[in-house]
């Protein structure tokens, strides 16, 4: 009866062991939001989050969904090895924009976890320059 035990308890230990283990490739960002701070109607600007991939496998993004075409992000293209590094450059374009902007891009790759970056900032009016 005792053996019985030791074997189920250690089977269980096991199990806990291996699922905390990564499988597979994990993103982990330096920061994965970013306040502009107030923005001028019309200016562009942009922002590099920064990403290791910390998981045992080959990270590959297929996508960035944006949510409005104000946004436009740029991607490493090719697999970012286990350890490797890579950054997602996103730049918002304010034309047509007023006030509080929050975004929230949403990462689609072969990672387990979906991970999103999100921006804010205040897009104020541009003042006109006296003739």
């Amino acid at each position: 009866m005792k053996r019985i035990l030791f074997l189920i308890v250690f089977a269980a230990f096991a199990g806990a062991v291996s699922a905390q283990e990564a499988s597979g490739p994990v993103m982990a960002f330096e920061k994965k939001s970013h306040d502009f701070g107030d923005i001028v109607q019309g200016d562009k600007v942009e922002h590099l989050f920064k990403f290791t991939n910390t998981g045992n496998e080959p990270l590959i993004i297929t996508n960035i969904q944006v949510q409005c075409g104000c946004t436009a992000p740029e991607w490493p293209r090719n697999p970012i090895p286990p350890g490797g590094k890579g950054e997602i450059k996103i730049v918002f374009n304010s034309t047509g924009k007023m006030g509080k902007q929050n975004k929230t891009s949403t990462i689609v790759s072969n990672a387990e976890a979906t991970n999103q970056i999100v921006f804010t900032g205040n897009v104020i009016e541009k003042k006109q320059q006296p003739q």
